[in-house]
Formats: structure tokens, C-alpha cells, sequence
């Protein structure tokens, strides 16, 4: 039974309209969760379906690694469940989450404490690949704030709805960081070099947007959640097409305002199709100074604003993801980020916290503080293999296979 639903599952993920390409799934052995009293991640029971709920509203459901482990003890035992024909992820408050929490991050790092640094990507990466090979529908509510590491235990899912206070983004450079999660996945498989602009620049979508380019799947008014919700709650199926009916049936069919970034896309391919990030800086240079194009010139000061090294990296992440599966992916984003926080090569990451969430000067101190002093030297550092003693990321892929 379970092969004949991950068989229908795979053919209707296919023949859907979502920007990724969805390969088979398959299930992991059953593992229930033990009881945990922690409450930054609620439960909700219906007939047929489960509900987890993010809630850390204070700090907009930003992840820690206690999060990421009840999250995968959760979507294993409702995988195993038969009981349970899909599953519903939230927020709570005014965010669906805003990604990793990067503070405590930057205070581990600062106290030598790297291995709960370790813990807390391995941990969160191994859910994003979970999600991504799960048995059942899953259905993303992206009701608010939705970056970096938000997007990316969202995004593979089968359903993500976006609404009019949705505001996506991968800001990582500016933090000195490289958009991880799964981004250089999921960001490498949008339309023509939207992707690279996203990653390189943290710039924002909202939820048209998303749906637009193919990061949503459906738009609906925030007002509106509420009657989908309790749609979905009395739902008994396991069909991803009744779920989708459901939720299209209070849905809005949109489309991106005339400024919107989706209507640059011929720009933005002319742009970011360069192979270096000097390369595409003279070319929003070009176009800016022949146009008075003030898009390119914002565009031109966020890139300023960047980590030199980040952009490097970041942009060859992205150009790697494209030829690669979303297991390859997180393996591959896990070393770079043990090598980001490793300070062998730069502390960007501390500074880059440090100036924006800490400190908040807003005045980081790069270093390298240029493109030109980054070396490749430097970049190939992060795409190396790690040390003989330090281990790889290790992800089920016998047990759950892949998609490209």
C-alpha cells in the first residue's frame, strides 16, 4: 500500500505545476517520537491530518536544533501512521519563520562551542531532506516572514501557500553567510538567473511573487487562512489533488504588479548569466549608466553591501546546485557551512551578526573587504572535503531516494 501511494504521490508531484521536479519517495522504518514537553513546536490532531506549528513568535519562529530534532521525530511517526493522510506546517504570530537562529549560532562560535554549531545544521539539514522525500502531501502556510532556513523546511514540501503578508528572502551574504537549507537547490531551478539574483543580492518577494516564479504553489488572502485551515481540518484524504482542489477553492488567482522584480527578468538574465561576480557588477554598471535604471543601481548597493567573499561563494554554490540532486545539495551546504563558521578562511559569519542582529551597527567589517582580494584560493576552501576526522553529512538516501 504504502508503494502504491508513493507511486500516485510521485505522479502527481510530476504532472503539477511546481517549478521543482519531484523524483520517487520512499519510507524510513518506523520510529515514533518520544514524549517531549518542549513547546516551540505545537501539535494540532485532526481526523486525518497533523499540524506543526512553529512558535517562537518572539524571535519570528527563527530554528534552533531542539526544533529541528521534535521536527523530525514528528514527521516520522505521522509518515508511519496510517491514520494520517498529510500534514500541515505554520507559524505562529507574525512569521512563518525567519530562518536559523543565527544569535545563538554567533554566541556558540564565540564560546568554542562549534560541535553545537554541527548539531544544529546536521540536525536541520537531515529534516529539509526528510521533507523533501516525504511519503505524504505536506502543506506549507507561508503567512508572513519566510527566509533563509524557513524557506528551506517549507519549500520542498508538495503545497506552499503564500499570501499578501508573505515576505520571502535568502539574505545570507549579508551576514556573511551563503544561502543554505537546500537554497542552492531550490534557488538553481527557478526561471533563467533569477536564482543567482536572490542569492547574491537577499532581495525580496512577496507572496505573488513566489507563486509567480514558481516558489509558491498557491496565493490566498491572510484573512482567508482561517476558512482554508478549517477546510484542510476536515479533509480525509491522502490525494494530493483533493488537497490542492481545497485549497485553490479559496484561493486568488494573481499576478506580480508592473514593478515587480518577475517583470526584470530579462535584465536580470542579461546580468547574472555572467560567470563572476565582477562580471556581473560591470554589467549592472552598464546597464545602470546607459539607462538610469534605479533598480540596477539598488541592486548595485545591496551587492556592496555583501560579503566579497559570500557573493564568491555564493554564486558558485548556485551554479553547482544546478547540476546537482537536493541530497547533494545539503551534503555539499553542509561542508561549506562547517568551513564558514570554521574562522580558518574568514569570520565574516560573526561579523556579519555581529553588525546586523547584535550589535547592530550595520556596519560589518569584511574581510577580505574586496572582491579583488578574494582568492580562488580562498573560495575553493569552502568546497573543499572536510578533514579526515571531521564526517560528512550522512542522509538516508538508501532509505529515501533523492529528486533532481
Amino acid at each position: 500500500m504504502q508503494s502504491l501511494k508513493a507511486s500516485l504521490l510521485r505522479r502527481y508531484l510530476r504532472s503539477s505545476r511546481l517549478v521543482l521536479n519531484y523524483r520517487s519517495l520512499s519510507s524510513l522504518p518506523n520510529n515514533s517520537p518520544t514524549h517531549d514537553l518542549d513547546n516551540e513546536v505545537l501539535v494540532e490532531g485532526n481526523a486525518n491530518s497533523r499540524a506543526a506549528i512553529l512558535n517562537r513568535p518572539t524571535v519570528l519562529n527563527a530554528l534552533n536544533t531542539t526544533m529541528g530534532a521534535r521536527l523530525q521525530k514528528l514527521y516520522k511517526c505521522w509518515e508511519d501512521n496510517t491514520d494520517i493522510g498529510f500534514v500541515v506546517m505554520k507559524g505562529s504570530g507574525r512569521a512563518f519563520c525567519a530562518g536559523g537562529d543565527i544569535v545563538t549560532l554567533y554566541q556558540l562560535i564565540n564560546e568554542g562551542k562549534l560541535e553545537g554549531c554541527k548539531e544544529f545544521f546536521r540536525t536541520l539539514y537531515t529534516f529539509i531532506y526528510l521533507l523533501g522525500t516525504y511519503m505524504k502531501p505536506h502543506v506549507a502556510i507561508l503567512d508572513g516572514i519566510t527566509m533563509g532556513g524557513g524557506a528551506g523546511v517549507s519549500i520542498p514540501g508538495t503545497f506552499r501557500v503564500a499570501t499578501d503578508k508573505t515576505v520571502f528572502a535568502t539574505p545570507e551574504t549579508l551576514i556573511g553567510f551563503h544561502p543554505d537549507a537546500g537554497a542552492s537547490f531550490y534557488l538553481s531551478h527557478l526561471p533563467g538567473y533569477l536564482g543567482e539574483y536572490l542569492a547574491l543580492t537577499g532581495g525580496k518577494l512577496n507572496g505573488v511573487e513566489m507563486v509567480a516564479c514558481g516558489l509558491a504553489t498557491n496565493y490566498s488572502l491572510s484573512a482567508r487562512l482561517p476558512l482554508i485551515e478549517e477546510q484542510l481540518r476536515k479533509l480525509i484524504t491522502d490525494d494530493p489533488s483533493v488537497i490542492e482542489t481545497s485549497l485553490e477553492k479559496f484561493g486568488d488567482l494573481v499576478y506580480p504588479d508592473k514593478m515587480s522584480v518577475i517583470h526584470r527578468i530579462e535584465t536580470i538574465d542579461k546580468c547574472f548569466s555572467h560567470q563572476t561576480v565582477e562580471e556581473i557588477i560591470d554589467a549592472l554598471e552598464s546597464q545602470a549608466g546607459g539607462t538610469n535604471d534605479a533598480w540596477c543601481t539598488s541592486t548595485l548597493k545591496r551587492l556592496k553591501e555583501a560579503s566579497p567573499l559570500s557573493l564568491k561563494v555564493s554564486l558558485r554554490s548556485i551554479r553547482e546546485g544546478r547540476f546537482q540532486t537536493l541530497d547533494q545539495c545539503l551534503v555539499r551546504e553542509y561542508q561549506m557551512s562547517l568551513q564558514g563558521i570554521s574562522k580558518q578562511i574568514s569570520n565574516d559569519f560573526c561579523e556579519g551578526v555581529r553588525a546586523r542582529m547584535v550589535d547592530k551597527d550595520f556596519a560589518p567589517k569584511w574581510d577580505p573587504p574586496s572582491l579583488k582580494q578574494v582568492s580562488k584560493d580562498m573560495v575553493d576552501h569552502y568546497f573543499s572535503p572536510l578533514s579526515e576526522f571531521e564526517p560528512e553529512l550522512e542522509l538516508p538516501t538508501k532509505l529515501r531516494e533523492a529528486f533532481t
